[in-house]
């Protein structure tokens, strides 16, 4: 298998899990597979006048329990493996948490560092105008992503609403507040990933003051992860992030501890910290794989897929004991061995950001209501949600004895499966 094809990667984790459930082979021919794909130009026009046309996904793996429910990434790297790879685990992460939502994934080949806002709104309303009788509140329903945000959500649902002729708030998620927009959502993802590993430190009788940890990334569910873990009292020392400019990343180190307000002041908008002003403020620049490589107790990977591979993972300190995975797919099944062999307690990626996909879910409510909650009841609802998702896998995995990663596939596999027994679909 090519460890970096995300889907062959989705493919192996499920195939794993239906030798376990004794799956039959029509149900695992639908699911290791999407039910529909999209795959579609989109033509703009430049700010200099020429035009240039972009290439867009939509992939809708399963809508056996509900609408499709997705991100759209935007993306350089982007590739059509990728998308499937990322619905097959959205269909997942919502079984898991037990809403009724099934798994889409979306994206467009391009780098926003070198868009204007305008060229984006041109590629958003483009990508609409391709999928206008594909998706919808009660077929499938978008979202922000890596690169995206509610700025892109609201071009979207504007264009959708055009070519519709009515108000649609509830086709897409995670737009602005006061806008159809939940309160809670910008935190939802990262808070999500804290409170699972806040009840898993529980299980294994660690307190998060007695903790140091690790993060990959800096962008929003970063940001918000290590908000919660200090509130907890936990300490992180080391981040690391994508530098655009030099086209590689890099780790940011302080023994003492890392200042999340500091860092955010010689943030870009895209997650990307200022080396310079970061050397300034005493920060050691280390190589971008540095993350993994800490004498922490807790590991964050909430980047991109692929990022704990079979050789990083061996790069892994005997001082670990949790992994919680805030990116989509960020450890391969050759890097899994190797954490499983090492005892580290996993808290596997559609458990673990389950938080962002769970506040969307919220949203869609509000908006259908047109009632709207105030933060402290989204973030309450959103806490009952993942520690119930998490006590249901941790129960499993103890008394089955499984994997952590193994254990919430069995729940989510097997409650996607039942639905399309009950529909006739297999």
């Amino acid at each position: 298998m090519n460890k970096f094809n995300a889907f062959e990667m989705a493919q192996q984790q499920f195939d794993k899990v239906a030798e376990i459930l004794n799956l039959d082979v029509p149900t695992r021919e639908l699911l290791r597979n999407p039910l529909r794909e999209y795959n579609f130009a989109i033509p703009v026009r430049m700010d200099d006048g020429t035009m240039k046309v972009f290439r867009g996904f939509r992939v809708q793996h399963n809508d056996s329990r509900g609408p499709g429910k997705g991100g759209i990434r935007f993306h350089p790297q982007e590739t059509l493996d990728t998308v499937r790879a990322l619905s097959m685990w959205m269909t997942w992460k919502c079984a898991v948490v037990d809403i009724p939502l099934g798994g889409s994934k979306g994206g467009v080949i391009c780098d926003p560092h070198n868009l204007s806002m305008r060229e984006q709104e041109g590629i958003c309303r483009g990508w609409v105008r391709q999928l206008s009788k594909d998706i919808g509140p009660l077929r499938d329903v978008p979202a922000p992503d890596v690169m995206t945000n509610g700025q892109h959500m609201l071009w979207m649902l504007d264009e959708f609403e055009t070519v519709h002729g009515a108000k649609y708030p509830g086709l897409i998620t995670g737009k602005p507040v006061g806008m159809g927009g939940s309160l809670g959502r910008t935190e939802a993802t990262g808070y999500g990933v804290i409170f699972t590993l806040r009840e898993a430190l529980k299980k294994l009788n660690i307190k998060p003051e007695n903790t140091k940890a690790s993060v990959q990334g800096f962008g929003n569910v970063a940001q918000y992860a290590i908000d919660l873990y200090t509130q907890l009292g936990g300490k992180v020392i080391c981040v690391s992030c994508w530098d655009q400019e030099d086209q590689v990343s890099y780790s940011f180190k302080k023994k003492d501890g890392i200042k999340l307000r500091e860092l955010l002041e010689i943030t870009d908008r895209f997650g990307g910290i200022d080396k310079e002003k970061a050397k300034e403020l005493g920060y050691e620049i280390l190589p971008g794989d540095a993350w993994i490589e800490q004498d922490v107790e807790i590991l964050l990977p909430c980047a991109l897929e692929n990022q704990i591979t079979g050789e990083t993972a061996k790069k892994i300190k005997d001082t670990v004991k949790v992994i919680a995975e805030g990116a989509n797919g960020p450890t391969t099944p050759e890097a899994d061995r190797i954490i499983e062999s090492k005892k580290i307690f996993l808290i596997p990626d559609f458990l673990a950001n389950a938080g962002g996909v769970t506040c969307s879910y919220f949203e869609q409510v509000q908006c259908n209501m047109n009632y709207y909650w105030e933060k402290d009841e989204v973030l309450g609802k959103l806490d009952v949600k993942m520690t119930s998702a998490f006590l249901a896998v941790y129960e499993l995995a103890a008394k089955k004895n499984l994997y952590m990663r193994d254990a919430a596939y069995v729940i989510s596999i097997n409650r996607v499966a039942q639905a399309c027994r009950e529909r006739g679909w297999v």
